[in-house]
């Protein structure tokens, strides 16, 4: 038995689209389920809606406390041996779910991450940045034994995984730590695609970054470094891996140009998550902001 978790927030304009992608998998059986988690009243009338049509669709009602507590909420309820967790704000393919569960097949497979895909204009800067970081992150997961899940379509074993800090920021390198630190195996499916929107603005943009890397920063530091714990990602491992990208990924000046803006505002903003993570230790509450730009 299969459990989807797709947590969102206020997000009536993509979930509809984002449940109906997943209903329409060729996986999903009669006895799967479908868990919506979320506080607001606008994700509750649209799973319900749902509801009457697909019995498969259960609405949990979280306290507006974050994506970890509602994840918790939904880890209680789920039956199924394998959860797939997402968002409301992405779209798969009706065989993406295939792919994503393939690999357990393995018993030593405890988590298997999809790959993340922009459906944004390349055409413009933030495009450009969009599908510059999502084709750099593709390649790391391809050579780096080491890496996350990508967060907006990753599964995981249940029996892995029951309860998870409801101050980290990057849940998905949590579990991902999880699933390695019980001596499982974490295997990336990049046939599993996922489409997301990516922020067209700076301040969304930074909003979104500073929530998603600065986590893995948080997520090394509370977890106990004797436990032979690697940094998963951190600035030097951005400017080794991204040098090589630098020169080949740009196909005409004005890529290059943007891509030299990128660069710099990956600077600019590991210097924004040192200063707030690092000096000023801002708290969940103050980091996790919502990217408006993006639903």
């Amino acid at each position: 038995m299969i459990s989807i978790i797709i947590t969102t927030n206020k997000e009536p304009k993509s979930l509809p689209q984002a449940i109906q992608s997943f209903l329409d998998s060729n996986l999903l059986k009669a006895d799967d389920e479908i868990l919506i988690v979320g506080p607001d009243e606008e994700t509750e009338k649209i799973a319900k809606e749902f509801q009457t049509r697909f019995p498969i669709i259960k609405y949990l009602k979280d306290k507006g406390k974050g994506k970890p507590a509602a994840l918790n909420l939904a880890f209680k309820q789920a039956k199924g041996e394998i959860l797939i967790l997402s968002d409301g704000d992405v779209k798969i393919k009706k065989e993406d779910l295939e792919y994503l569960t393939v690999p357990f097949g393995d018993n030593k497979v405890g988590a298997v991450s999809g790959q993340p895909i922009s459906l944004s204009s390349r055409n413009n800067l933030f495009g450009y940045w969009s599908h510059f970081l999502t084709f750099a992150a593709h390649q790391m997961r391809l050579k780096n034994k080491n890496f996350p899940c990508s967060g907006y379509l990753f599964a995981v074993l249940k029996k892995i995984i029951d309860q998870i800090p409801e101050n980290m920021l990057a849940e998905d390198a949590v579990i991902t730590q999880m699933v390695r630190n019980q001596g499982y195996q974490v295997v990336y499916a990049p046939q599993a695609k996922v489409y997301i929107k990516y922020p067209n603005n700076f301040k969304d943009w930074l909003r979104q970054k500073i929530r998603s890397t600065g986590g893995y920063i948080q997520e090394f530091r509370i977890w106990n470094l004797e436990s032979g714990m690697k940094k998963m990602r951190n600035f030097w491992q951005e400017v080794r891996s991204g040098i090589k990208l630098f020169f080949t990924y740009p196909e005409n000046l004005k890529e290059f140009f943007w891509t030299i803006l990128l660069y710099l505002a990956r600077i600019y903003l590991w210097l924004a998550i040192f200063w707030q993570i690092k000096i000023r230790k801002k708290t969940f509450a103050h980091i996790w902001q919502r990217i408006e730009s993006t639903k």
